[in-house]
């Protein structure tokens, strides 16, 4: 009999948290204390949770094979036929008429958002997965689409620079989790059945790895001294925010090659102790800096 839990493991809950990036407009338009902007970006994080979670089922259906044959994916319920199929798409049909719900009642520009995120990634799920390079850029196009989602769904504009950090970072969690699918079917001495695997070599990543880092650090470190970004803040103290970015891309670098933490980039995120402590202070700085700025009289430029 299924229970709850396997139903809920199924919509990979822990995946969400890729969702908040929608907040990051919210938060860099200076707007996180504002009732109405608040509510329609929680909704608009529930719709992009709703409607990743119809893609992962549908990916897992479309995947069960290759799964069942992987060391850690062969645990996923469909995988390990704790959830029929049937109930799996019925699932899939109840999640996405709750997104269709919620972005009906916002406005066009999110919509599209959406539902351009919906469709990439099915494209993703029968094809594009197995492009190389395509693959990972496909994973950061659904980040970026995250973060104009989030300032479509409030109509405030978001820095050019915000999305190219947005890019590179998450060009860098791509890159690390490929690396880490190579490392894990050599560790446990499997041929992976992912095709696009095949066309990766660890020190190919390592390098893309190293582009992708320095682009976050250099991308987030120029939107920091931007003129735009100097005259919404009035001050010119949030390029001191660049150390926890250098911090925790140098803390995630030595987990991937000192460790074997960063087998799973979300679950490393979501557990290593160092990584989350430097990501909350760095978005209590933020939040200090952008709202806090006339409490302080040093913040100010």
């Amino acid at each position: 009999m299924t229970t709850m839990r396997e139903y809920f493991n199924l919509l990979r809950p822990k995946q969400w948290i890729k969702n908040f990036f929608v907040f990051a407009p919210l938060i860099f338009a200076k707007e996180l204390f504002e009732p109405g902007p608040l509510l329609t970006t929680f909704k608009a994080f529930c719709a992009f949770c709703l409607t990743a979670s119809s893609v992962y089922i549908i990916n897992d259906a479309a995947d069960i094979d290759a799964d069942r044959a992987h060391p850690d994916k062969r645990h996923r319920p469909l995988a390990a036929g704790t959830v029929p199929a049937t109930h799996a798409f019925v699932i899939v049909g109840v999640l996405l008429a709750a997104a269709a719900a919620i972005v009906s009642g916002m406005n066009l520009p999110y919509a599209i958002i959406v539902s351009s995120y919906f469709i990439i990634n099915l494209a993703y799920s029968f094809k594009l997965k197995e492009v190389v390079l395509l693959d990972v850029f496909v994973i950061a196009t659904g980040f970026i689409l995250r973060v104009l989602g989030g300032a479509y769904a409030i109509n405030v504009h978001v820095s050019t620079w915000i999305v190219l950090c947005t890019l590179f970072i998450s060009l860098f969690l791509g890159f690390a989790k490929r690396r880490s699918e190579i490392l894990l079917a050599q560790r446990h001495g499997v041929n992976s059945d992912r095709k696009v695997l095949l066309s990766y070599r660890v020190d190919f990543l390592d390098q893309m790895l190293t582009i992708a880092a320095a682009g976050t650090v250099i991308s987030y470190a120029l939107y920091t001294v931007a003129p735009r970004t100097l005259e919404v803040f009035g001050t010119d103290k949030m390029i001191y925010t660049t150390v926890f970015v250098l911090y925790g891309v140098f803390r995630y670098l030595y987990l991937m090659h000192v460790t074997k933490s960063t087998e799973n980039p979300t679950s490393a995120l979501t557990t290593d102790l160092a990584i989350i402590g430097t990501g909350v202070l760095w978005i209590l700085t933020c939040i200090v800096l952008i709202y806090f700025r006339d409490t302080f009289s040093f913040l100010t430029r």
